[in-house]
């Protein structure tokens, strides 16, 4: 034998081996289909067609025969792409839990185009296919270029296969130039935005900590967007709720799902926030959040007991950081049953009184619940969800697990009579302790146990006191089943672990026969759903709601968190690409536990975290029991940050509230990467240390021990430091500025042709609110700029602009002859009068030639043109010429830079205003 044969036997025996020793290697699943027939439907904008199986397989199990393929336009941005059994339904994500298309076909062109013309002249995405074997492309029509492509192929020297679809195996997969730009595909910890080639995703909800790079966390969102050249995006939905690995190979990108549909949905963009808003109109706009929802929260997992929760309100206002809410974790539980309080360490009258002395000093009690249900016959809840028989189900019982409070049922969120059980109980806890939102933990769902099944020890007590996380049922795996050991091995945990260890067995039964290997990561979703659906009937109020596990359209029910992290400097960096994933996912009311969740903190971390926390949507500090404590208050100098960072937080509520209101009339993220608004600029499409609150204030933290300087990336434009507008940054094109960073500063910075509507600061949000308003307008070199600002009581369960109940207005700014003229335009303006908001200062940035240097301060009479007639306002002025300290060698100069104090005004922003202020007397 030669050597050239040898390496070629030597090379097949290693495959041999490996697909042996490897049961969850794809490669030879399948060979595809072809298709056997089709139809189109005379409008052009839907299609059916059948495939036929080319050659069965028993990889992975028989292969389903014949397949029937649906296609339609659902509006002129989305194309769906639908493929399943044709004989026999399979599981695919109820609507009930995710509604979408209702059979109406979104059109907003003239009806009275002939049919002929109307057939696709509309839709920016195109569907095309192969017949033998079957593939499908999709493309963008005003390009050409290819977005999708499932036909098997090489592609820049990989191969991918065909689709394969059998019963607990489906595999389909794209080809992807090297160019594009993929982000998504969560959620997993990572140390950065944009998804890493050659890496795998997996998507099966687990409890693991968000400490762990790279492995399947709380929940699964099956969404990416793709950036391509010039800043072009497109989005691609799989929704199917089945486990599965997604391969990113660089090239290509491969799904491999243990069951359900390939129901593929197509966003067009163009932009990458067209993306995100559609996808959200299919999915699920976010939830409209409280106004106090949006302060800052105080949390700790080991407040032994109501005294130590009143020390640490007491704390804070005595250190004049605000604080908006206070949370306690399972501390406050009798036994960590849920609705119950701690007799001895939390009783009923103490934390009666506590919380009605926070309400009324104008700030929120948050509290925990876990979905597990204590086994306990005298326990009032338990009793009454036996009698509703609501519990999730194997073998026609109950199924027993164990979490904090020992053996547990866990509700069944699919079955709907449990929504009336859950609203009862929520209902009686709150008539005991007026909690204003509730935090749902644990809901992957989290067991202490693995096993198929697991009953009660005979003896000794479960749980131990000394070992409260440790099993102690009796479990087995004696009755395992085809769903708790598929025949393809998903990467679970990064170990491809069996799917029901450390939660519930995947052959645990649901409402109406639904099994817990389909619906597993949705629990959290159905739970989130139930629980918004109660409290806005206990409140009667717009709720809060904050969830650890979620799915697609979790965001329309409620808030997250990143999870457990830990106090690293890696955790405070990687906090950044998890926020802004979730901003893609639709779930935009997001933050990590500031400070660190697991392990001692240090000073000068929880300096930098609380900087950076105070800007993420979610801005909570919250610390594991057994850790050292960290409320801000404990360290003079993260007190003098905190009161920096979190002071600027509370003036700028009023913009990051109206970036709430779009997103939930919108679907846009309040935090957003850089390429949002600056597409075009192919360096931000690698950003992760950076982000952006709406489209132009820009938060530069500093992620590394012992720096005192940050290198920013500043877009081109000029920026103006939101803590000293006289100092700005002008860059002629994308640029890193190496910026001082005092252990007590962040950077911020807002964009020209940005209105910032701002108020002042607050120790609560009530306070903030009562303040009057400022407006910061940011022309830098434009001649226009652009602001809007929504006002509404906070809590309405609704979040639209309506008579009597809110007010929404635009703020336009331009430059005219001689001056800057400053408009606004108010729909809805009762609201705000009656309020009596007014606007007493306005601070115009801007770089002109046409300033005169000279005049440093000037008093004036300015003509207002308020609710159409003028009136003289009277008004201080001053004009100064900014100096900056850069390096002049990096030209950031473009001319004069002015700023324009305009104060002691009184307009009521409930009327439309014009101003024109000059800029020399």
């Amino acid at each position: 034998m030669d050597q050239k044969t040898f390496l070629i036997s030597l090379l097949a025996w290693i495959c041999i081996f490996l697909f042996l020793w490897c049961p969850s290697d794809p490669v030879g699943a399948g060979d595809g289909y072809m298709l056997s027939s089709m139809s189109e439907a005379s409008d052009g904008k839907s299609l059916t067609a059948q495939l036929q199986l080319i050659n069965n397989n028993s990889l992975y199990g028989p292969d389903i025969q014949r397949l029937q393929l649906n296609v339609r336009y659902e509006s002129n941005d989305q194309l769906r792409v639908y493929i399943t059994d044709i004989e026999k339904q399979r599981w695919e994500v109820p609507r009930d839990i995710l509604p979408r298309y209702n059979g109406v076909y979104t059109d907003s062109t003239d009806t009275d185009k002939d049919e002929e013309d109307s057939k696709d002249h509309l839709h920016e995405l195109l569907f095309t296919y192969s017949n033998n074997p079957f593939g499908f492309a999709i493309t963008r029509r005003s390009s050409g270029e290819t977005l999708f492509n499932s036909t098997a192929m090489y592609n820049n020297g990989d191969l991918f296969g065909n689709m394969v679809f059998k019963d607990q195996y489906l595999e389909i997969s794209t080809a992807l130039p090297f160019s594009a730009s993929l982000y998504g595909l969560g959620e997993s910890t990572r140390p950065g935005f944009r998804l890493n080639r050659n890496e795998s995703y997996t998507l099966w909800n687990l409890d693991i900590g968000s400490v762990n790079l790279y492995v399947d966390l709380y929940g699964s969102h099956p969404f990416y967007m793709d950036v391509r050249e010039g800043g072009v995006a497109h989005g691609v939905l799989l929704l199917n709720s089945n486990g599965m690995d997604v391969q990113y190979g660089g090239s290509y990108l491969t799904y491999r799902a243990i069951g359900g549909v390939l129901d593929f949905y197509f966003f067009s963009g163009p932009s990458p926030l067209a993306v995100v808003q559609q996808f959200t109109q299919l999915i699920g706009r976010p939830a409209p959040m409280p106004y106090w929802s949006f302060g800052f929260h105080q949390c700790r997992y080991g407040y032994e007991n109501i005294s130590v929760v009143e020390s640490v309100v007491d704390g804070y206002a005595a250190a004049k950081i605000p604080l908006e809410t206070i949370w306690t974790d399972i501390d406050y539980m009798d036994d960590f049953k849920d609705f119950t309080l701690d007799p001895v360490n939390f009783p009923e009258m103490e934390m009666q009184k506590f919380v009605e002395r926070i309400h009324a000093n104008g700030q929120k009690y948050v509290l925990i619940i876990d979905p597990g249900i204590c086994l306990n016959e005298t326990y009032k809840t338990f009793q009454r969800g036996i009698q509703a028989d609501i519990f999730v189900k194997r073998g026609g019982v109950p199924y027993l697990a164990q979490v904090w409070p020992g053996p547990v049922y866990f509700p069944d969120f699919l079955n709907p009579n449990t929504q009336s059980f859950w609203t009862k109980e929520i209902s009686e806890f709150h008539e005991t302790i007026a909690f204003d939102g509730l935090w749902l933990d644990m809901n992957e769902v989290s067991n202490f146990c693995s096993g198929i099944t697991c009953s009660l020890p005979k003896e000794g007590d479960c749980p131990r006191k000394d070992a409260q996380t440790d099993c102690c049922l009796v479990c087995s795996n004696a009755n395992t089943t085809r769903w708790d050991d598929p025949p393809y091995k998903i990467n679970a945990s990064g170990t491809h672990r069996p799917l029901g260890n450390s939660t519930m067995a995947a052959s645990a039964v649901h409402y109406n026969n639904i099994l817990e290997y389909n619906a597993h990561n949705l629990y959290g979703l159905s739970e989130a759903i139930m629980t918004n659906t109660a409290l806005k009937s206990v409140l009667k109020k717009r709720p809060f709601i904050l969830t650890r596990s979620t799915f697609i359209g979790s965001g329309a029910h409620a808030a997250h968190w990143t999870g457990d992290n830990a106090a690293t400097w890696d955790d405070l960096w990687y906090s950044i690409p998890t926020m802004l994933s979730f901003g893609l996912f639709g779930v935009p009311m997001v933050g990590a536990d500031i400070c660190g969740f697991s392990k001692d903190t240090t000073e000068e971390l929880c300096n930098r975290w609380i900087q950076l926390g105070s800007f993420y949507p979610f801005a909570r500090d919250h610390s594991e029991k057994g850790s050292k404590h960290q409320e801000l208050y404990l360290w003079k100098s993260v007190t003098m940050s905190a009161r920096k960072a979190l002071g600027l937080r509370y003036r700028l509520l009023p913009y990051i509230y109206t970036l709430a209101f779009e997103a939930h009339n919108e679907g846009s993220p309040i935090a957003r990467p850089l390429f949002f608004t600056f597409p075009e600029d192919p360096n931000t499409l690698g950003i992760s240390t950076q982000f952006l609150l709406g489209k132009g204030v820009l938060v530069s933290p500093v992620l590394k021990q012992g720096a005192r300087t940050v290198d920013a990336y500043f877009p081109k434009g000029t920026w103006y430091n939101l803590y000293n507008v006289s100092e700005s940054i002008t860059v002629e094109s994308g640029t890193y500025v190496s910026l001082l960073a005092p252990l007590d500063t962040i950077n911020v910075h807002v964009y020209e042709g940005t209105i910032l509507p701002m108020q002042e600061m607050g120790m609560t949000t009530r306070e903030a609110r009562r303040s009057p308003f400022s407006l910061v307008v940011a022309l830098g070199g434009r001649k226009e700029a652009y602001g809007d600002l929504y006002v509404d009581n906070g809590e309405d369960l609704e979040m639209v602009i309506e008579h009597g109940k809110s007010s929404y207005i635009e703020f336009y700014a331009d430059i005219v002859e001689g001056g800057v003229r400053l408009r606004s335009e108010v729909q809805m303006g009762e609201y705000a009068i009656g309020e009596g908001w007014l606007l007493e200062n306005i601070t115009v940035l801007a770089t002109t030639t046409a300033v005169r240097s000279h005049y440093a301060h000037s008093y004036m009479k300015l003509e207002a043109i308020s609710d159409k007639m003028i009136v003289d306002v009277s008004a201080s002025f001053s004009m100064k010429r900014i100096k900056t300290d850069f390096r002049p060698e990096m030209d950031r100069y473009n001319s004069l830079d002015v700023v324009l104090a305009i104060s002691n005004l009184s307009l009521s922003i409930g009327k439309n205003i014009e101003l024109v202020i000059p800029w020399e007397k």
